[in-house]
């Protein structure tokens, strides 16, 4: 069954933060492969049967975690032209998800998400931020792409490679995708 999580307030939310927290805390002493429910449970103050309830298992308990870990903390940073705010953005973009820590919350997020809800979450976030670069170009009078196009030509092609072909991903990779975007030969 799956559980769309959503920012509840009051009790739910202190709950589901000292679960989160205890996912996060657990996984850095002792690895990922040492997580279970009931460890979890006892790290965040609740009992087994209030993780199941909410969460159903451990992997969707995992996938709730990374699409929380996956939410980016900032706005894209604005460097005054379409060209250098998407690159930039497109080179912290790669760094982070092809990161270790990325490229595992990356996993677990697909993995405990069996009706696509937290893939779609995902997917948002990154819209949600190239919205951001394209309406500052926007209002600055330059031309833009859709933000479908951007999903499609640079971000799909990133997270391909970093879930299935890793080596040799470095910020020229994530220039090379935003300059042929843009209609440009070169970084």
């Amino acid at each position: 069954m799956s559980r769309q999580m959503v920012r509840p307030g009051g009790r739910s939310a202190r709950v589901q933060a000292s679960v989160h927290a205890a996912v996060r805390e657990l996984a850095s002493e002792a690895g990922r492969d040492a997580l279970t429910v009931p460890v979890i449970a006892q790290r965040a103050g609740v009992t087994p049967s209030t993780i199941y309830r909410r969460w159903g298992d451990l992997q969707e308990l995992l996938s709730d975690v990374a699409v929380e870990r996956l939410r980016p903390d900032t706005a894209p940073n604005d460097h005054g032209a379409l060209s250098s705010d998407l690159t930039a953005w497109a080179e912290q973009f790669l760094d982070e998800m092809a990161s270790p820590p990325g490229r595992a919350y990356i996993r677990d997020a697909l993995l405990g998400d069996p009706d696509g809800s937290n893939a779609g979450q995902c997917s948002a976030y990154a819209a949600e931020q190239i919205d951001l670069v394209l309406t500052r170009a926007t209002e600055r009078g330059e031309k833009t792409p859709e933000v479908e196009t951007i999903i499609d030509r640079v971000v799909a092609p990133m997270m391909y490679r970093i879930l299935f072909r890793p080596d040799g991903l470095d910020a020229t990779y994530a220039r090379r995708l935003v300059a042929e975007v843009l209609g440009r030969t070169g970084p």
